[in-house]
């Protein structure tokens, strides 16, 4: 368990350093809307990334592989079975798997996927908006309700404020302990625990939920930074590193007088230049 903001900081250097060394092979079976954007976003941090979904192929690639990411975000059944072949050769090879329950809640193709995957599968992280975390809270029986999320989107009535930081937390951090998995909860503030440290990340921009895919992005390079760190630590980097991206790209385009396509482009420029230095002081985070 980590008990200070400046213990969690003082890891990131180290942590960095070996992401970037390691090159983690990240397999990600995500879908063709956000793909391009997600293999720029591992490249950018310092993954390899590794984009195979054809079930001859998978165990192969997955047992080269470093990380497996999962990306419901454009389910067909053929990619459930894709998806589940790899899910199998990630445990018999004990890859770490991190699972984007994209739209999760809205229908039931997709609450079905996501409950099959998280009972049957080692599930090393959970990357969502806070509307989906608790739509899996509901399936699991942890939450009673949950509000339905706007197609892709968080619904309105769940997004993270400081005045719910704390209740949300709580559920977050009681949901990882029961799935025995790393959670993080995107949102204007994001959530991250393992069930036992809880941290809460205040940092990112308005403009990253209005380009597509910026979700997916994040959850492709936490499987990179897992790959090559531990779970909650690379998750800290993952979302730090996208977060004050977002920023930087968000000045850039102010500065320019530019609109989102700009945006999408320098929130890359920006994956690229990540370095310590910039995730230890431009961080806004404390333990819950």
């Amino acid at each position: 368990m980590i008990n200070s903001e400046k213990e969690l900081l003082g890891k990131v250097d180290a942590t960095l350093t070996n992401i970037k060394e390691k090159n983690a092979l990240t397999h990600c079976i995500t879908n063709s809307v956000t793909i391009n954007d997600c293999a720029n976003a591992v490249l950018a941090i310092g993954g390899s990334p590794f984009m195979a979904e054809d079930a001859e192929e998978l165990e192969e690639v997955v047992t080269i592989a470093d990380v497996l990411v999962i990306n419901i975000g454009k389910l067909s059944h053929n990619q459930i079975e894709a998806m589940k072949i790899s899910c199998e050769t990630a445990d018999k090879t004990n890859t770490p798997i991190v699972l984007d329950p994209v739209g999760v809640g809205v229908t039931q193709l997709r609450n079905r996927t996501t409950l099959d995957l998280i009972e049957n599968y080692n599930i090393t992280a959970i990357r969502g908006n806070i509307s989906e975390i608790k739509a899996i809270a509901k399936l699991v029986g942890v939450l009673d309700e949950s509000n339905t999320a706007k197609g892709v989107d968080v619904n309105a009535d769940d997004i993270i404020t400081e005045e719910n930081l704390k209740a949300n937390g709580d559920l977050i951090c009681e949901l990882a302990s029961k799935l025995n998995t790393v959670i993080l909860a995107s949102g204007p503030i994001d959530i991250l625990t393992d069930g036992e440290t809880t941290i809460a990340i205040d940092n990112g921009d308005d403009m990253m939920p209005l380009i597509t895919g910026s979700g997916c992005m994040l959850s492709s390079i936490v499987g990179s930074c897992i790959g090559g760190s531990t779970p909650l630590e690379g998750s800290l980097i993952a979302i730090l590193a996208m977060n004050i991206a977002g920023e930087k790209a968000r000045a850039k385009v102010d500065e320019r007088d530019e609109g989102t396509g700009s945006f999408r482009a320098y929130l890359i420029d920006y994956l690229y230049k990540t370095n310590s230095e910039s995730l230890i002081n431009e961080s806004n985070i404390k333990i819950l």
